[in-house]
């Protein structure tokens, strides 16, 4: 049995499941919007988010009581919503839920799909902060990925943005694209520092199972290539005063995305939305539930309006508990203290101490009285190390 003292915090995750174009690298759960009016997308957003809003009434009863402190919109492309759609729900989301008045509430977005009308009403919606899918700034890169927008669009977005309230934005770039250079990637990581925003996702492209790029895959940089240029930009970033603290995220001081955070710490969320997945820790019974909804919007959709379940669940195990722990934690920069772990999971350490003591012989991590942190081998061997405690 666990044993919860105290819950951990509590997110919520939604998924809008549509994108205008299926990038040829994504391997999450997006589906290409067929072209239609005005009209006719608002009429879908407002299906979609009665779905949403009953597929949160259906998880209220797990979460009684306990404070949201982050709400994450991710994709898809989120940013292709109706504005009076996102109003709609985040309105209602306010009045089910106890919603931090500090409440960190992100939405993705792609420069291809936003305008300064667009940015204004999302602001005055509730969103806070910014997620931006960059990628690059190069057009012949982005091209080379399959994405909608150029480097123009890319840079009028950001400032767009800037200029309707938005002042915590990230922006998503990533290196070893197919024929990138050294200065191509130190070209990206520039113009994305000379914004000034207060946060930068940067991690290398890899070819995922069931995407296009894995059933023909493009030419990419060579190993050697790829490693010089993750440690040139992470440079020229901790030059401009981010700070890593997280494999694949860097941030200005007191900018670190919360909700992200709140992941990798093994925290609660609830996951809405079609192949939303949840974690909700449960104190009366001492368990931990992994919960996930039907993947198809359609599928999602007839599930809720015929008030079916929308989803399954399963209960975690002692050993899967601490593993996933491990897998979300072994990614943070500074490592974490001992007693996160047993907050989270209601275990103690000695859960996973035989994989520790197996990670420091091999120099994986550092563990020092009640602070355990991936060593700069560990981070560059993540999968290696996280393997260990599987």
């Amino acid at each position: 049995m666990l044993n919860f003292t105290t819950l951990p915090p509590l997110s919520l995750y939604i998924h809008y499941p549509w994108c205008a174009k299926k990038c040829p690298y994504c391997d999450f759960n997006s589906h290409a919007a067929a072209a239609q009016s005005e009209q006719s997308d608002k009429q879908r957003d407002m299906a979609y988010v009665d779905a949403l809003l009953l597929d949160l009434q259906q998880e209220l009863p797990a979460i009684w009581g306990r404070t949201v402190l982050s709400v994450f919109i991710g994709g898809g492309t989120p940013s292709l919503i109706h504005p009076d759609a996102l109003h709609y729900l985040l309105s209602h989301i306010k009045a089910l839920l106890n919603l931090s008045p500090l409440a960190e509430i992100t939405m993705e977005a792609n420069p291809g799909t936003v305008d300064q009308a667009k940015f204004t009403a999302f602001r005055a919606a509730g969103i806070n902060r910014l997620s931006m899918g960059i990628q690059s700034f190069n057009d012949r890169l982005l091209s080379r990925i399959g994405r909608i927008h150029n480097g123009r669009q890319a840079r009028t977005a950001i400032e767009r943005a800037q200029q309707a309230g938005f002042d915590n934005i990230n922006l998503d770039l990533m290196y070893a694209l197919p024929g990138q250079n050294l200065q191509q990637a130190i070209d990206d990581i520039q113009q994305a520092i000379d914004f000034n925003t207060s946060h930068l996702s940067y991690y290398q492209l890899t070819l995922e199972p069931n995407t296009l790029f894995a059933s023909q895959p493009p030419v990419l940089p060579d190993d050697d290539l790829s490693y010089d240029m993750q440690l040139e930009c992470q440079q020229l970033l901790g030059d401009s005063l981010f700070e890593h603290y997280e494999i694949s995220a860097w941030a200005k001081a007191g900018q670190h995305c919360r909700h992200n955070l709140n992941y990798w710490q093994f925290g609660d969320y609830l996951g809405i939305g079609a192949g939303a997945h949840g974690k909700i820790s449960d104190a009366s019974q001492q368990r931990i539930i992994r919960r996930w909804k039907a993947k198809h919007p359609q599928r999602y959709l007839e599930k809720t309006q015929n008030s079916i379940m929308i989803g399954g669940e399963e209960q975690l195990s002692r050993q899967d508990i601490g593993f996933e722990f491990m897998l979300n934690a072994t990614r943070l920069v500074n490592g974490f203290d001992s007693d996160i772990f047993a907050k989270h999971t209601g275990l103690a350490i000695n859960q996973v101490e035989k994989g520790l003591i197996k990670a420091v012989e091999l120099g994986l991590i550092e563990w020092e009285l009640h602070h355990i942190k991936p060593t700069a081998q560990g981070l560059r061997y993540l999968n290696e190390l996280q393997t260990i405690f599987l």
